[in-house]
C-alpha cells in the first residue's frame, strides 16, 4: 500500500513551486490539488497532471505555462521513496538566508514616513486577517512591522499578568514591621509580610520549519522571538528532519541579529519533516531540563509527517504526560473546509489540549485568550 504522506507533501511543494513561477496558487488550491490528486490517483499520470492543471490554471496563459512547470518539477523530484525530503531542495523559499534579506527590507521599508504608520487603522485590520501565504510582495513589509509591535503587545500582557499572580502574601515579617513602626512612634501601624513566589510556568516553543511551512515560518518566529523577550523561561526549538535549540539566538537585541545568528547554523530549513522522531530526541536530550508539570507545550506546525504516526502519537503522549499542556498550532485549521485527515495530524489530535489555527497575524493573537483559559 503506498504512503500517502509524501505524495501529499509533494502535492504541496508543487503548488508552492507553481505559486513561485507565478501561478497565483493560494491554500484553497492547495486543498483542491490535493482533493484532484486523492480522487484520480497517482498511478495515471496524465489523468493527474490533467486534475491538477484545471484546479490551479485559471488563464490561458497558467495553462501553457503549466506543462513546462510540471517537467521542471517533477524531473527534479527525488525518486527514491524512502527519501526523507520530498521538497526539492533548490526550489526552497525560506531558507536561513532570505528570512534574513526578508527582515532586512522588511525593516527599511519599515522605516518609511519617519517610521510612523503609514497605513490606516482599516488597512491595519486587513492585514492582521490575511492568510500569512497570501500576502501581497507590497505588503510584506508593514505585516512584519504590524505583527512584531501587536505580538510584543501580547506577550508583555501575558507576563504582567503571569507575575501578578506569582507574588502573594506571606507570613509576617517580624522585622520589617519593627523597622517600618519607628516613624509611628513604636506603634505597629503598618504590618509587613514576607513574600510568597513561586518560580514562573516554562513555555517551550516548537517550530516546524519544514518545505510545507515556508511561508508561515518567519511569522512564527516573530511570534517566538516576542514571547521570550518577555518570559524569562522560554525555550524555543526548530525542527524539520532534526532538531535545534534556537533559544540563544532569539535572545538576541533584534529580531535582524537573531535570524542573522540563525543562519550561521545547519538548520535543515525547508526539508522533510520528522515530527515524532523530533519528539523523541527533544525528550532524550532536553526532556529533564525542559518538560515539567510547569511547562506549557506549543507545537507550531501543519502536522504534515514523513514518519510513522504510531511513532509521533507515542511520543506526544509521553509528552502529554509530562507537562501541564499541551498546545498545536496548525496554520491549515484557518482555511475553510480543512479537516485534520492527515496520519500525522489524526494521531497527534488524541493528545492535544488546545487544538488552534495560526494562519494570520489574529489567529497569532488569538493564543492570549488560549492561554488565559488554560489558567496558565
Amino acid at each position: 500500500m503506498l504512503n500517502e504522506e509524501p505524495i501529499a507533501a509533494t502535492i504541496v511543494a508543487f503548488c508552492r513551486f507553481v505559486r513561485s513561477q507565478g501561478i497565483p496558487v493560494g491554500p484553497k488550491q492547495t486543498v483542491e490539488a490535493l482533493r484532484a490528486a486523492k480522487t484520480v490517483g497517482i498511478t495515471d499520470r496524465p489523468a493527474l497532471i490533467a486534475a491538477l492543471r484545471a484546479v490551479l490554471c485559471s488563464t490561458k496563459e497558467e495553462w501553457d505555462l503549466f506543462d513546462r512547470l510540471v517537467e521542471e518539477f517533477w524531473n527534479a523530484v527525488p525518486a527514491s521513496p524512502d527519501s526523507h525530503s520530498t521538497t526539492k531542495i533548490d526550489l526552497s523559499v525560506a531558507d536561513a538566508k532570505s528570512l534574513v534579506s526578508f527582515a532586512e527590507n522588511a525593516q527599511h521599508e519599515a522605516r518609511d514616513d519617519g517610521g510612523k504608520a503609514v497605513f490606516g487603522a482599516g488597512q491595519h485590520e486587513r492585514l492582521a486577517k490575511v492568510e500569512f501565504s497570501e500576502v501581497a510582495q507590497s505588503d510584506l513589509a508593514e505585516l512584519e512591522r504590524l505583527s512584531q509591535r501587536l505580538l510584543r503587545r501580547m506577550a508583555f500582557r501575558l507576563a504582567r499578568r503571569l507575575k501578578r499572580k506569582m507574588v502573594s502574601r506571606g507570613p509576617l515579617d517580624i522585622r520589617r514591621t519593627i523597622r517600618s513602626s519607628i516613624s509611628h512612634g513604636g506603634d505597629p501601624v503598618d504590618l509587613r509580610h514576607k513574600t510568597k513566589r513561586r518560580e514562573q510556568n516554562r513555555l517551550v516553543l516548537l517550530l516546524d520549519v519544514s518545505g510545507s511551512m515556508n511561508a508561515y515560518s518567519l511569522f512564527l518566529l516573530q511570534f517566538a522571538y516576542a514571547m521570550q523577550k518577555h518570559f524569562r523561561r522560554v525555550h524555543t526549538l526548530l525542527f524539520s528532519t532534526r532538531l535545534v535549540d534556537i533559544s540563544a539566538a532569539l535572545r538576541s537585541r533584534s529580531l535582524h541579529q537573531g535570524l542573522a545568528a540563525l543562519s550561521r547554523q545547519a538548520i535543515g530549513w525547508s526539508g522533510g519533516t520528522r515530527i515524532g522522531e523530533s519528539l523523541r530526541e527533544l525528550q532524550l536530550f532536553h526532556g529533564r531540563r525542559l518538560l515539567s508539570r510547569e511547562t506549557l507545550f506549543v507545537v507550531l506546525s501543519d502536522g504534515w509527517d514523513t514518519g510513522e504516526p504510531h511513532v509521533l502519537a507515542s511520543e506526544l503522549s509521553a509528552i502529554r504526560s509530562r507537562v501541564k499542556k499541551v498546545v498545536w498550532l496548525n496554520p491549515l485549521l484557518g482555511m475553510e473546509g480543512y479537516e485534520p485527515i492527515t496520519r500525522g495530524m489524526s494521531a497527534a489530535l488524541p493528545h492535544i489540549d488546545v487544538f488552534a489555527p495560526a494562519h494570520n497575524l489574529e489567529s497569532l493573537l488569538q493564543l492570549e485568550r488560549h492561554f488565559r483559559a488554560i489558567r496558565w
